[in-house]
């Protein structure tokens, strides 16, 4: 079946689904195979919860007019969410970036939404599936559309921006992440810049920090940019929420911590440029309530949580730290899980990390996971080599009455421990 073949079948659809737990009635559900999974298995399983169609690569499920065998299902999902990207006329602004990219893709369409209707990739569906998944959101009813997209190594960027063909593009920063794929920080810039390199490919715009050195090495004379400055940023306050003074208007938001004002601004930047008057962008901004585990304040019955446990590497680390230092409030705690994929960097990092805590002069530190383990440690902060050894830790010493900074990498999931403070 060709892919316009295919899409007249999405068309007659309700959406897409590769989870067959989640099926909607009239979806089509992708059969995908991973390394630990074959979703064939559940064909009979998501035909029953109501899909209309299942795509499929292996012949012997091949059993109903309903199931389409194709060549590839992940390829198919690709291809055919670029062909769907090829008959929508909307503007669609490609988003990626070392920290930050999903926060600011929240902003942004926090604020366009004060003046179209909006489709944003939801939550964190970045990658070689999930933005497949995003683009075969887009409906006729959307007027512009936000695609977030992650990598991890070279080439990613641009295959999802082939996918996705943006018309605009921003990198939020380039940073210390993902160093085990990419190789090294230069391995970093050249991958999350080909999202410029697509753009200036299809004659679009860059949005872009000219004050970031790596953003503005990365830009060239004959782009089309619109700039954004964050060293024209006036900090009024940063916790427990965010108030900025920028371009001479105030702008308020539900985050904490002054890293996150760059992340404003850029919002700020393009409500701008499509339109969205001032009084509606401040309204926008200041609506927008983080989710989640990402600058979320917690209150609990003993204790106030910064919850910014989604992910971590050392350049969201240190800042996140920074600003619970900066913090106003007298008795101060850190929780912080290991940084995952530094690849030969990991050690090195961690340590760096141990000395600016102990150079800012934390007393309650509690270090989890194994990228820790063996590395210089001062006596007085507790190591644990998983979350649910905290856990049992402060069952029998609680922490009472501190502010506590809750930051690591996805796979230490440190929200567990919110009903334990």
């Amino acid at each position: 079946m060709t892919i316009a073949a295919l899409h007249q079948k999405f068309i007659e659809c309700t959406g897409i689904s590769i989870d067959s737990r989640s099926i909607s009635q009239g979806q089509m559900f992708f059969a995908l195979k991973g390394p630990n999974f074959d979703g064939h298995k559940y064909i009979n399983k998501a035909m029953a919860s109501g899909a209309k169609y299942a795509i499929i690569d292996d012949e012997k499920y091949k059993k109903t007019p309903n199931t389409i065998l194709v060549s590839d299902s992940e390829k198919a999902l690709q291809d055919l969410a670029r062909y769907h990207r090829s008959t929508l006329t909307i503007p669609i602004i490609g988003l990626t970036g070392s920290n930050g990219k999903t926060t600011t893709k929240e902003l942004i369409a926090s604020v366009l939404n004060k003046k179209y209707s909006v489709f944003a990739t939801k939550g964190n569906l970045n990658n070689h599936l999930g933005v497949p998944l995003s683009i075969l959101s887009i409906k006729k009813s959307h007027e512009i559309a936000i695609i977030e997209m992650g990598a991890n190594h070279i080439g990613e960027i641009r295959f999802l921006s082939e996918i996705s063909m943006p018309d605009y593009g921003l990198i939020t920063n380039i940073g210390k992440a993902h160093l085990e794929g990419f190789g090294s920080i230069e391995g970093v810039q050249k991958g999350k810049t080909e999202l410029y390199n697509y753009i200036r490919l299809v004659e679009g715009l860059i949005f872009y920090n000219c004050s970031d050195p790596k953003l503005k090495d990365s830009i060239i004379e004959s782009d089309k940019t619109i700039s954004y400055d964050s060293s024209k940023i006036e900090i009024i306050d940063a916790f427990p929420y965010l108030t900025i003074l920028y371009d001479k208007h105030e702008y308020k938001v539900k985050l904490s911590g002054a890293y996150n004002a760059t992340n404003m601004i850029a919002a700020i930047t393009i409500g701008n440029y499509f339109n969205v008057s001032r009084n509606e962008i401040k309204k926008g901004l200041s609506i927008y309530t983080p989710s989640n585990n990402r600058s979320e304040i917690k209150k609990t019955i003993s204790n106030l949580l910064i919850l910014d446990a989604y992910n971590a590497n050392p350049s969201s680390m240190k800042v996140s730290i920074e600003n619970l230092h900066n913090a106003k409030s007298t008795d101060k705690a850190l929780i912080i899980g290991h940084m995952l994929e530094l690849g030969k960097e990991s050690k090195f990092e961690h340590q760096k990390l141990i000395n600016y805590i102990e150079k800012l002069q934390f007393e309650s530190v509690f270090l989890i996971g194994h990228e820790f383990y063996n590395l210089n440690i001062p006596k007085q902060y507790q190591y644990f080599e998983k979350t649910e050894n905290l856990i049992t830790y402060l069952s029998r010493n609680p922490l009472n009455n501190k502010t506590i900074l809750l930051k690591g990498s996805r796979g230490i999931a440190l929200e567990k421990l919110i009903t334990s403070l």
